[in-house]
């Protein structure tokens, strides 16, 4: 049982950087015990509470992000000027986590900004591990409600680098009662 347990842990937490929830474990089969008894022996380590890190994968750089966004659970994304960093669109990694979550989820974590929304799948993509909200959609958060000079050198950089065009990020924004502002921040040209 151990070997086959620790086994699906592995297969849980590949595509998340080598993280896990204890829900994921418990669905795969392996126990609250058993975790605690593959953590006693350092296979594991727990990262936060219901979180583990399996020790064979290095430590991931966006590790605190992906942590987050498990604790948060399905249809959460980092957001905002975390996304940025993931993007490699921030100067730095910002102070607190941005991450955006289902409007029922009532959470609260210390360093973590909540934005409650609920995303479609087509507005999360996993990138480097780390589930974010999509790129043109990360811009429109950070100009309607971060730091606009921050949004827009971000967008600059996301155009000239072939990461979105201007088409699709004009079609996000223009997705957003502010969409006027937005454009104002982001140097789109008004539609109309």
């Amino acid at each position: 049982m151990q070997a086959n347990g620790i086994d699906a842990l592995y297969g849980i937490a590949e595509p998340q950087g080598g993280y896990l929830t204890t829900a994921q474990a418990g669905e795969a089969g392996v126990s609250r015990r058993l975790l605690s008894h593959y953590a006693g022996r350092g296979d594991l380590e727990r990262v936060a509470y219901g979180i583990y890190r399996l020790h064979r994968f290095p430590v991931h750089r966006f590790g605190e992000l992906i942590a987050t966004a498990l604790w948060a659970g399905l249809g959460s994304a980092v957001s905002h000027d975390s996304a940025l960093t993931v993007y490699g669109l921030g100067s730095a990694m910002p102070a607190v986590i941005h991450i955006t979550m289902p409007r029922t989820f009532r959470g609260k974590r210390p360093g973590v900004v909540t934005h409650r929304a609920d995303l479609s799948s087509a507005e999360i993509v996993l990138r480097d591990d780390v589930p974010v909200t999509r790129l043109e959609r990360t811009l429109r958060d950070v100009a309607v409600t971060g730091d606009p000079s921050l949004a827009r050198a971000a967008a600059r950089e996301a155009i000239e680098r072939g990461l979105t065009t201007r088409a699709r990020l004009s079609a996000t924004v223009d997705e957003h009662p502010d969409r006027d502002q937005a454009r104002s921040i982001l140097e789109l040209k008004t539609s109309g």
